[in-house]
């Protein structure tokens, strides 16, 4: 009998339905920007952060005191601080704060998978640490790509190919789906110039369009990162 435990691939939160019930760990993946941002808060001592999939909720959140960031189609929401930039997190301010966040495409996966068993964030900057834990967890894992308002996109599909694909070499774990088979050879094309190989994908030029080239260059650098952080009753903390 097979022991090996599965790795697949999930494009956007849509499809999330025909996974949902088969996998105890999922990863949350949103490359450009918000999972990235979560790790970057974390590795620069942010304390929580709370996951909203309104910017009305976050509101709320705001006016009760709390720091509170939201980020619609690449930009800060007007009323608030600050959006989803990695950047905006490396601040002695919100070092032991809890945040509040609602992104166009991020926090609504974190809520569409929020029942699973155990929801953690990946990005490329916390690649190695979240591949080797994962690893020696002997679960089920989906990788859930954010995509782009439910659409498909690259940056998310490569990630999760990267984390399958060190999964894989393991020798623990398989994959059965074509999502996964796809998303390992995109993976396997882009390894070498992340930056160059998306160069034309459709969010890249989106951030491009609005001057955020620093933020996809640290995003697409990986291991800047060795936080994993872990939804805990509606929080996300550092595991």
């Amino acid at each position: 009998m097979d022991k090996r435990k599965r790795i697949e691939v999930c494009f956007t939160p849509g499809e999330y339905q025909y996974f949902k019930d088969e996998f105890e760990i999922v990863v949350v993946i949103d490359v450009l920007r918000a999972t990235s941002a979560i790790c970057a808060a974390f590795e620069h001592g942010v304390k929580a952060i709370i996951p909203v999939p309104t910017v009305e909720e976050a509101m709320e959140y705001k006016k009760q005191g709390y720091l509170a960031g939201a980020e619609r189609k690449g930009q800060i929401v007007e009323g608030f601080d600050f959006g989803n930039s990695p950047y905006t997190y490396m601040n002695a301010d919100f070092e032991g704060k809890e945040i509040v966040l609602t992104t166009t495409n991020g926090t609504k996966s974190l809520d569409v998978a929020k029942d699973a068993e155990v929801v953690v964030v990946g990005s490329l900057l916390n690649l190695q640490a979240l591949s080797e834990w994962l690893s020696e967890q002997h679960k089920n894992v989906l990788c859930l790509c954010s995509g782009w308002q439910d659409k498909f996109n690259l940056e998310d599909t490569i990630c999760a190919g990267a984390i399958s694909e060190y999964l894989i070499n393991t020798g623990r774990f398989t994959s059965n789906e074509d999502s996964s088979i796809a998303a390992k050879y995109l993976y396997l094309s882009a390894k070498d110039n992340y930056l160059g190989y998306l160069k034309s994908s459709s969010h890249r030029r989106r951030l491009k369009n609005l001057n955020l080239n620093e933020d996809i260059k640290y995003c697409l650098t990986p291991n800047q990162a060795s936080v994993i952080p872990i939804l805990k009753d509606g929080k996300l903390v550092k595991l």
